[in-house]
């Protein structure tokens, strides 16, 4: 009853002197929506990139040449530029070796073509994809038209193609693509399917490729590419369940190390990672613009609680007279004191929840502005509130003891 009562009378207080009120809060709902809106802002990134990172199935990792991303000394940069390439070779190794794993794919890529269809043509943007019949499940992206790759078209050499969803979309607007002739960098292919559209966030190219078989990928394209780099195959590996994805792994590192002849002492000369190890890769370069932002909504907090304390003490000052009254008629020092420290635990509150749902909405301008998905981090929300309570707690103390040890006498006598 006495806290209930307490809380009345704060809510009462912070109504009466509405102007105060208002200055109070500023401060506080300036830390909490800078916190907020920055990790809004984060999250809503973050949630985006993840997702495209996660374009390899959730039993599938990749070996290859090149480091999965993440920032890169020059150093690290010119060693792993001294790397073998990966080859299809070791992709039949472990095809042939792993136990563990039921899918084995190699892609090579190549970029800046065109592709014609009578009187269409596409930008020189187009990216070709020399791969095997285990793309689209090791990928997740499927055919939906027609047909993928056969092991017949490898081993032949066929010149066939599979569309992806954007590039059949511009050739053939009005027209079923299956069984067309295109010509794809002056060469003629004949259309066997096409991908499900499958649209990246950041308005690029999911859709404006096609996969053709890696065998003639290899036979027209040889050993380098446009910029006179060795080409190095990306092997896909999927294992046969989740709870098998960690053994396939170390299982596959085994057969690369033996197949490229590392010797025990030295270093993987190649890269493995699945979605998880690229997610966990972007989140530790993120980490420290979490930290920094963090670091900075305490301090703004801080300085806010360091106000709330100043206006609390001049409220005592003014109140001096209510708080002999109210003493004079038998309340305790433990009803005085709770009244003013839920004053300002309160008034720190009201101005955390504006702040948090200011936060939610400058920080989701990022999605409005570049079209990702809209985050609500309730985490920070909560947390922020947490905190704001805490702020209310230590800054609120010194002016609510200060009030609970006024002399009723003294008080009644302040002008």
């Amino acid at each position: 009853m006495l806290f209930l009562e307490a809380f009345k009378m704060a809510l009462t207080a912070i109504s009466t002197n509405k102007l105060r009120s208002f200055l109070t809060l500023i401060g506080i709902i300036a830390g909490v929506a800078s916190i907020i809106a920055v990790m809004t802002g984060i999250s809503v990134v973050q949630k985006t990139i993840e997702k495209e990172m996660s374009v390899l199935g959730t039993t599938t990792f990749q070996v290859q040449k090149w480091a999965a991303g993440g920032p890169m000394s020059e150093e690290e940069r010119r060693k792993i530029q001294k790397r073998r390439p990966t080859t299809v070779e070791n992709a039949n190794a472990i095809r042939e070796n792993v136990k563990s794993v039921d899918l084995v794919g190699a892609e090579l890529w190549d970029f800046g073509f065109k592709a014609k269809y009578k009187g269409e043509s596409t930008n020189a943007n187009l990216t070709i994809c020399g791969g095997t019949p285990e793309y689209p499940e090791n990928n997740t992206h499927y055919v939906s038209l027609g047909r993928n790759l056969s092991d017949a078209d490898l081993k032949i050499g066929r010149r066939v193609v599979v569309l992806g969803h954007g590039l059949a979309e511009e050739l053939f607007p009005f027209t079923d693509p299956i069984d067309k002739t295109i010509r794809l960098d002056g060469r003629k292919y004949k259309v066997i399917g096409v991908f499900e559209e499958k649209k990246s966030a950041f308005g690029a190219g999911f859709d404006n490729y096609c996969l053709i078989p890696i065998s003639y990928f290899q036979r027209i394209y040889g050993k380098f590419n446009k910029r006179g780099r060795e080409r190095s195959v990306n092997i896909t590996v999927r294992a046969k369940s989740p709870e098998l994805l960690q053994d396939a792994i170390e299982e596959t590192r085994a057969v690369m190390r033996y197949e490229r002849n590392v010797k025990p002492n030295e270093e993987d000369d190649f890269t493995v990672f699945s979605n998880e190890s690229q997610i966990k890769t972007f989140n530790e370069t993120t980490a420290g613009v979490k930290v920094g932002a963090f670091v900075i909504g305490i301090i703004a907090l801080i300085v806010a609680g360091i106000g709330i304390m100043n206006i609390m003490l001049v409220s005592v000052t003014e109140r001096t007279r209510e708080i002999g009254i109210r003493k004079s008629l038998g309340a305790r020092r433990k009803t005085i004191l709770t009244q003013f420290l839920l004053e300002a635990i309160v008034l720190c509150n009201i101005g955390g929840v504006i702040g948090v749902l200011a936060g939610f909405g400058l920080g989701n301008v990022v999605s409005i502005l570049t079209g990702f998905a809209n985050a609500v981090p309730m985490e920070w929300a909560v947390g922020g509130l947490v905190f704001c309570t805490v702020v209310g707690l230590t800054f609120g103390v010194w002016p609510a003891i200060v009030a609970s040890r006024l002399d009723p006498i003294e008080a009644l006598r302040y002008e």
